[in-house]
């Protein structure tokens, strides 16, 4: 592939990043190069990068979105980096809730290839009898995006940067920058366990590797064994600790397609929210965003707080918190993407349960209708057993989709052989199950689209060439 002068597209960008393998190329264990190496190849461009970095199972997009719409409410300029994307690639890539030009996507991505020819092209010279050469030294697919994403931040120079982890933590690229303001862990489950382990002990201690010596921590206290393995990684690093759980926040009903809630603050005593959303689990996001910007501008002076927790200068009102929040957009999450027609992105068996706890108690009175479609690496039959016996769809439809990672359909047959035939429909495509059942609704009712990531990003590339 060209870089640098030779001319090149956007679209020639993305599809050599998309062809890119997707996960860790493992080095030669005699080579001390790695992304570090790298990004000292690079200029260090996250060296005056001000991060917070964000790790956990569910939620972290979310919990990135609210805190840079609350940040941005109160005058700060933010850049934020999260992964995945459901149309386009510049969406992982946000400078002040906007996602970057293709300009300068395009510029970023040359200046990455050049560093890196640039990094393999270095002389040998002679080898000693016994020795091998080096091998050539590459990126995968997120490394390269990451990659990206520090050059094109660094240039923005944005008062707060804030990351969101891909896999795990402890050795996700993103764990490479040192110069953390923050951590955030959200809320931890199964997922991704053959690469992160089996419990949720064993997944904490994964994203606990994002800790830094003396840097707070907020995460959410919701399953003990995870909170337990947080805590003690954040006492041998003598991180101050900030739980968020249940107790901190009051559901106080729905108003139309809104959610009123209340939150009990750090520095203002409980303060009303409202969330532009349908989905009762972003309240848990909201609030992890919310004391995470006020342990960002707590004040340590002794003398100024009277030992008192204290906001410091700069903190965010009553008034910039709850506009962030209202203000604040995270698509693929709960999103009304067309009346009545919502998608959400669980893809894992917690979120399929946040999922189902929004359905149950969405007021709809004109019947609902799910189409579904999974990854086959997820637990796929324990996901399919729920939305199927939660009682909540007098229709669900099964859809094969795009991705290598698809469910097939004869896998999807097997799993649905235990249930009658005549419960369920099943499509080779997202873009024909959305035009069928978009179709067939009856007046009022509602459909659900969700399992998968993937399946949103195909539905909503469908919504924006069609006409519905």
């Amino acid at each position: 592939m060209k870089f640098g002068n030779d001319m090149i597209t956007f679209e020639e960008a993305v599809a050599y990043l998309k062809d890119m393998p997707r996960f860790t190329v493992k080095k030669n264990p005699a080579d001390s190069r790695d992304l570090k190496w790298f990004l000292k190849k690079l200029g260090n461009p996250e060296k005056n990068l001000r991060i917070i970095h964000v790790a956990g199972t569910n939620g972290k997009g979310s919990v990135c979105a609210y805190m840079s719409s609350i940040l941005r409410e109160a005058g700060y300029c933010t850049a934020v980096f999260t992964s995945p994307h459901l149309v386009d690639m510049r969406e992982r890539f946000a400078v002040n809730g906007k996602m970057i030009s293709e300009e300068a996507f395009l510029q970023v991505y040359c200046a990455v290839g050049d560093a890196l020819q640039e990094a393999n092209s270095v002389n040998p010279g002679v080898l000693l009898p016994g020795e091998e050469a080096a091998p050539e030294f590459v990126l995968n697919f997120y490394e390269y995006l990451f990659c990206m994403a520090l050059l094109c931040f660094a240039e923005e120079k944005p008062d707060y940067c804030i990351i969101e982890t891909g896999l795990g933590g402890r050795l996700d690229a993103t764990n490479y920058v040192d110069n953390k303001l923050l951590t955030v862990i959200t809320r931890i489950s199964l997922d991704h366990v053959q690469y992160l382990g089996d419990t949720t002990a064993k997944i904490a201690a994964e994203k606990a590797g994002i800790l830094r010596p003396g840097v707070p921590v907020v995460y959410l206290d919701g399953d003990a064994d995870a909170s337990a393995v947080i805590c003690r990684k954040a006492s041998e690093l003598g991180a101050p600790q900030i739980p968020v759980s249940k107790k901190d926040y009051t559901f106080l009903g729905f108003r139309k397609k809104y959610i009123d809630f209340s939150l009990r603050s750090e520095y203002y005593n409980y303060i009303s929210l409202t969330l532009h959303t349908i989905a009762r689990y972003q309240m848990e996001n909201a609030a992890l965003a919310v004391r995470a910007v006020e342990v960002l501008f707590r004040s340590t002076d002794p003398e100024e707080n009277g030992g008192r927790l204290c906001a410091g200068a700069g903190c965010p009102t009553v008034e910039e918190i709850r506009q962030g929040i209202l203000g604040c957009f995270w698509q693929g999450r709960m999103e009304e993407v067309l009346p009545e027609v919502y998608v959400d992105g669980a893809h894992n068996d917690d979120g399929i349960r946040a999922f189902l706890d929004t359905v149950e108690q969405d007021g709809c009175t004109e019947g609902r209708r799910l189409l579904f479609g999974v990854a086959a690496d997820k637990d796929c039959r324990h996901m399919i057993q729920r939305v199927i016996t939660s009682g909540l769809f007098d229709r669900i439809a099964f859809t094969h989709m795009r991705t290598a990672r698809s469910l097939s359909l004869e896998e999807l047959k097997g799993l649905l052989a235990a249930y009658p035939e005549d419960r369920f429909t099943m499509y080779t495509e997202a873009d024909t199950a959305l035009r069928t059942e978009v179709s067939g609704r009856q007046p009022g009712e509602r459909l659900y689209i969700a399992g998968s990531l993937y399946l949103v990003g195909e539905i909503k590339e469908s919504l924006d060439h069609d006409q519905f």
